[in-house]
């Protein structure tokens, strides 16, 4: 047995549980403190026009991401828009570093104490990590399908 095949499962796992413990503890950590995050979204000068859109937007979908990687059928998905999640949670990063003199972060509890660039940093390990989980999951898909048509016939 190759290693991928004897530790995908795993890795899968791995990445899953991290989205998870991000994206739940990140939502919680903003609703917590809602006024805070309002008060630190409405201070971007990229989201000053989509803030009270936002406020609402970014803890919710954080929970529903979370909520899909608990349903297997929905683990892909939610490691899809983990990726696109993150992605565009690091392009704001890279705006803010590049176009903003400050602008406090609005991520909330533990990671509200990290500087831009190691929430830069922090940002980037996890979309690789979205891309790793995306590989592997597609992957599986394949095999299973493989599997699937190898047993019909």
């Amino acid at each position: 047995m190759k290693w991928h095949q004897k530790y995908s499962a795993l890795i899968i796992e791995i990445i899953r549980i991290l989205f998870i413990l991000l994206f739940v503890y990140a939502a919680v950590s903003k609703l917590l403190d809602f006024q805070k995050f309002r008060v630190q979204v409405g201070q971007s000068p990229i989201l000053t026009s989509l803030g009270n859109w936002i406020i609402i937007f970014v803890p919710t979908i954080e929970i529903l991401i979370s909520i899909c990687f608990m349903i297997p059928k929905l683990r892909l998905k939610a490691m899809y828009a983990s990726l696109i999640l993150m992605t565009i949670f690091t392009t704001y990063i890279v705006f803010i570093l590049n176009f903003s003199p400050y602008v406090p972060c609005s991520c909330g509890g533990i990671l509200d104490q990290m500087g831009w660039e190691g929430h830069l940093i922090f940002n980037l390990c996890f979309v690789l990590l979205s891309i790793i989980g995306i590989l592997q999951l597609e992957n599986e898909k394949t095999i299973q399908s493989l599997t699937n048509v190898t047993v019909k016939l």
